[in-house]
């Protein structure tokens, strides 16, 4: 991507994209150093929303919780499936950037009528339905975003639940979120083989593979909002476990930073078995054509996801589509009236 280019810059999703880059520089850890205690002292925490403030950033949390040793216990659903547990003891985060979502109001309204006085909403606009529900609000700094598919709010959201485990793990990350906006630069300006691109246009499905941590699965969603083609989330093995029966040879697997025990499977199978191709996202060269990031350690989720969105821009522009207005998709994808 390059904002130098009408090309790209005359889109808002492609502007938003870059402002991830800002967005991440004003980025204050201390916002999260007094709910950090609130949530610990409960013990137990519930990240939920819908689509795209559920998905990386509350994953990324539990994956990280849990590799951590944290005595916390990170859980995450859809608000419906959450509504049907309990939740008395637990502290919950709502999140929805429009503050409008049904099923996350809907939640937080069961959680006020049940007493639950730990429920927090996490949002990008002030003086939302959400906001009048919870107990306290914290108001994304990255503005609200013109595009249909959400981008630099989902790495901000991301920062933000990451930020309470670094407070309750007493981790200094100071260095890392200093060095992250230049690495997320060249994620999302760095050139993307044009082979690359041109077998995903012509690809039936564009497959995610990956680590359950909210980049891969974040990524398939993408795909439907920005390039209009199917895609899949693989999560685990699930890549070689029955899903190469229906898999086609001009369809494409995107593995997102490749367990070294899984890739030969992954090459027997579907490259050799199928005969389609894989491409990894990684901060390492492996033996799939590998679309390379800096190494930035923890934060290496979040230049894997940067590199996706180039991806998805590229393959976007090369079908020749509105990347800002998907034809059925909405910003608010069921909205409370």
């Amino acid at each position: 991507m390059n904002l130098t280019d009408n090309r790209y810059s005359k889109y808002a999703l492609v502007r938003e994209m870059m402002e991830t880059v800002e967005t991440v520089s004003i980025f204050d850890p201390g916002q999260t150093a007094d709910i950090a205690k609130e949530i610990s002292k409960a013990g137990k925490l519930l990240l939920t929303g819908e689509g795209s403030s559920r998905i990386f950033p509350a994953k990324n949390a539990i994956r990280k919780s849990l590799r951590w040793g944290t005595d916390l216990t990170v859980i995450t659903d859809g608000s419906r499936q959450s509504a049907q547990y309990d939740l008395s003891r637990m502290a919950v985060f709502c999140a929805s950037n429009s503050g409008r979502t049904k099923e996350v109001v809907l939640l937080a309204k069961m959680l006020a009528a049940g007493g639950n006085e730990k429920r927090y909403a996490l949002t990008a606009n002030q003086d939302t339905l959400l906001e009048k529900e919870c107990t306290r609000t914290f108001v994304l700094k990255c503005g609200w975003e013109q595009a249909v598919a959400a981008t630099k709010s989902v790495v901000e959201q991301t920062l933000f639940y990451e930020s309470i485990l670094w407070h309750i793990t007493g981790r200094d990350m100071g260095r890392e979120l200093k060095a992250l906006p230049s690495q997320l630069k060249e994620a999302l300006t760095m050139k993307i083989d044009s082979e690359i691109v041109d077998i995903a246009t012509k690809a039936s499905t564009i497959y995610f593979a990956g680590y359950n941590d909210g980049v891969a699965e974040e990524l398939t969603l993408k795909t439907n909002e920005i390039t209009r083609k199917k895609s899949d989330f693989l999560e685990g093995t699930y890549a070689v476990h029955g899903i190469e029966e229906v898999m086609e040879k001009n369809d494409i697997v995107i593995v997102i930073d490749p367990i070294e025990e899984e890739i030969q499977k992954l090459k027997e199978v579907l490259e050799e078995g199928v005969g389609l191709k894989i491409v990894a996202i990684a901060d390492r060269e492996t033996p799939f054509t590998t679309i390379r990031v800096p190494s930035a350690g923890e934060m290496n989720p979040y230049l894997f996801l940067a590199a996706g969105w180039n991806l998805l821009v590229e393959i976007g522009l090369s079908l020749g589509i509105n990347l800002d207005k998907p034809e059925r998709a909405r910003k608010v994808g069921n909205e409370f009236v």
